[in-house]
């Protein structure tokens, strides 16, 4: 297991951990979602201190790269209707220098096994199914979608010495 000082990037999936695995479908099938504010303030935190953040997920919506351009994250770093996520896992290490030991991954459910079990940390939100909590280095005390993001970033950048907030740099990046 990494310990949360030598984590160099995140790798999260969405619904279920982002999202309390709720989805609402609008009449013309857009899946929605609702995001905790506390949570992706946490990600836009890692994302002005250089860290590499992956969303791997099995779903897919324009809401879904909407929401994550919104707190920094690149275009390409975003993996929707990812069924093999290990293969997006290596992926996203390979484009960004990285080994999977380098990264916590968040997952909650059966397909997210594979790069947790790959991941140098693994993190499950508290309401994660069995299979998830048993391949877990971390259960948070938080369920998904209720601050499991948010507990899982701070501790790594505590961790570090790089939970600090510097509101022109927020300002600069996030306007």
């Amino acid at each position: 297991m990494t310990e949360p000082k030598d984590i160099k990037a995140f790798a999260f999936d969405i619904d279920g951990v982002f999202t309390n695995g709720g989805v609402l479908c609008d009449i013309n099938g857009e899946l929605l979602r609702t995001y905790d504010a506390k949570d992706c303030f946490a990600v836009r935190m890692a994302t002005m201190m250089g860290f590499p953040i992956a969303i791997i997920t099995g779903g897919s919506s324009t809401s879904i790269n909407v929401r994550f351009s919104t707190l920094g994250l690149n275009k390409e770093d975003v993996y929707m209707k990812s069924r093999i996520k290990t293969e997006d896992l290596q992926d996203f290490c390979t484009r960004h220098g990285l080994s999977a030991a380098d990264v916590m991954f968040i997952g909650d459910d059966i397909p997210d096994v594979g790069p947790l079990m790959m991941a140098g940390l693994a993190l499950c939100p508290a309401d994660a199914v069995p299979e998830v909590k048993a391949v877990c280095d971390i259960v948070s005390d938080y369920p998904g979608g209720k601050g499991c993001i948010r507990n899982a970033v701070e501790m790594v950048l505590k961790a570090q010495g790089k939970w600090t907030f510097d509101a022109a740099m927020y300002k600069k990046l996030f306007g």
